[in-house]
C-alpha cells in the first residue's frame, strides 16, 4: 500500500478518496486530525461522533457532522441531557444523521455522564489524563508515532483499552477501545500521520 500521494502535498493514504468527497476528507486531515484539542465541548462532540462511526466509515460521519451539530444543539451537554423519548423519536426521522436508536440514546446518555464528570473537573483534564503521554510522562502533549505506512498504524492500544474501560465505568456508551483510539488520533493525543505526510 502506498501511504502517501505521489504529488505534493503528501498526505496520509486514508484521506485520498475520489471527488467530490476528497476536499471534505482532506480538509479534515489537513486542519484537524492529529492536532491537540483541549476544548471541553469539542472533545465531547468528537467522542460522540466517533461512537457514531461504529460499524461505518469516518467519511460517512464526516459528511453528516453538521447535521449532527444541528440535531444535537451544537453538542451542548446541558441541553442534550434533557432530551426525552419524544426527542429520540423525532431524531429517528432525521435522515441527516445515522438513524440508530441505540446511538442516538448513547449521545443523550453521554451528555449526562459528561455533566457528572464536569462537576469536579474539566472534561479536557479528565480525558487528557488518559492520553499516552500523560500516563507515561505526565505531559498533555501528543504521542508522536513514526509509522512509515498506514498498515503499521494500530486500531487500538493498551491506552485506548484503558480509556474505554474508564469511560464505560463512568457511564459512557459506544466507547470501545477502537473508538477510543480513533478519538485519540482525532483530537491529537496521538499523532499518527505517516512520516512522509506534509501535515505530520
Amino acid at each position: 500500500m502506498i501511504p502517501i500521494t505521489k504529488n505534493p502535498p503528501h498526505r496520509c493514504a486514508w484521506c485520498m478518496v475520489k471527488p467530490p468527497l476528497d476536499r471534505l476528507y482532506q480538509a479534515y486531515h489537513d486542519t484537524e486530525w492529529g492536532k491537540p484539542n483541549f476544548n471541553d465541548r469539542d472533545l465531547f462532540a468528537m467522542l460522540c461522533l466517533e461512537g457514531m462511526q461504529a460499524g461505518l466509515s469516518w467519511i460517512t460521519i464526516l459528511q453528516k457532522r453538521q447535521n449532527y451539530y444541528r440535531a444535537f444543539l451544537d453538542f451542548d451537554p446541558n441541553l442534550i441531557a434533557k432530551f426525552d423519548n419524544n426527542t429520540v423519536d423525532r431524531l429517528m426521522q432525521n435522515d441527516g444523521i445515522v438513524r440508530h436508536r441505540g446511538k442516538i440514546e448513547a449521545i443523550i446518555n453521554n451528555a449526562k455522564a459528561y455533566l457528572a464528570i464536569t462537576k469536579t473537573q474539566s472534561f479536557s483534564d479528565y480525558l487528557w489524563q488518559m492520553s499516552p503521554n500523560f500516563v507515561e510522562n505526565h505531559q498533555k502533549q501528543p504521542l508522536v508515532n513514526h509509522f512509515a505506512h498506514e498498515s503499521e498504524i494500530p486500531t487500538k492500544t493498551v491506552y485506548a483499552d484503558a480509556m474505554a474501560k474508564q469511560l464505560k465505568k463512568d457511564g459512557f456508551k459506544f466507547v470501545g477501545a477502537t473508538t477510543c483510539y480513533a478519538f485519540m488520533q482525532a483530537v491529537g493525543m496521538v499523532n499518527d500521520h505517516v512520516i512522509a505526510c506534509d501535515f505530520r
